[in-house]
């Protein structure tokens, strides 16, 4: 796997551009604006990079990344997809994206409705519960002390061991906190979504999270309806 085609290119999807690049891989960034509107993020990124339209950063993938809003997913490119492992960054924020009344009575999950919309890709969830400034600041090398974990959930186990590979080349270690219908675990407003990894001192810097820390803060998760 040598080439990351991220379908959107804002803080999520430039922060992985930079840490994919940075790990020695090539890297297709695209938007909704058209590749003319990416020339700065591409030079920052270097010879590695280029930018192409959507269907073209899906197409030319090895591993492909949807990091939109979430009320865009309808328009993610499936045909070019087929067959290849997705990762999902995306949230559910009703004031955004409109209420969407599968996740307002929690009878699936986002992740859920972008395999649905994509059915031979192989979709994992993933960096959707980190804060974009944290995303690079907390980068480590394997084994490094201070090295975080983050959660991934999926329902192709081949699929989640594309994605760890992927996450522990970025500087990051992977805890699978199992199929896409316990994604909602790390959701929005959950006590491993975002909080963990911010330090009382510099907000943008971050504070390592273990295995252990996250671990419980997956098990103390609940669902909306009953917090």
């Amino acid at each position: 796997m040598t080439t990351i085609g991220l379908i959107g290119s804002g803080n999520i999807g430039s922060g992985l551009a930079r840490l994919a690049v940075a790990a020695g891989y090539d890297v297709i960034v695209s938007n909704s604006r058209g590749p003319e509107t990416l020339g700065d993020l591409v030079a920052e990124l270097g010879p590695r990079a280029r930018a192409a339209t959507s269907a073209q950063a899906a197409a030319d993938s090895d591993l492909a990344i949807v990091t939109i809003p979430l009320k865009a997913y309808p328009h993610v490119p499936v045909a070019e997809l087929r067959g290849k492992t997705v990762i999902d960054t995306n949230n559910y924020y009703p004031e955004r994206d409109g209420h969407i009344a599968e996740l307002d009575d929690e009878s699936t999950t986002t992740t859920e409705l972008l395999q649905r919309h994509a059915p031979d890709s192989r979709v994992v969830k993933a960096f959707n519960s980190i804060y974009f400034p944290h995303l690079t600041s907390l980068a480590r090398p394997s084994g490094s002390a201070d090295r975080s974990v983050l959660p991934i959930a999926g329902d192709d186990p081949v699929a989640k061991q594309t994605v760890a590979e992927f996450l522990d080349r970025i500087g990051y270690d992977t805890l699978d906190a199992g199929p896409l219908s316990e994604g909602w675990r790390f959701q929005r407003d959950t006590p491993a979504y975002t909080r963990p990894y911010f330090s009382g001192e510099d907000p943008d810097l971050g504070r390592p999270v273990s295995r252990d820390e996250l671990a419980t803060k997956l098990a103390e998760a609940r669902r909306y309806r009953d917090m």
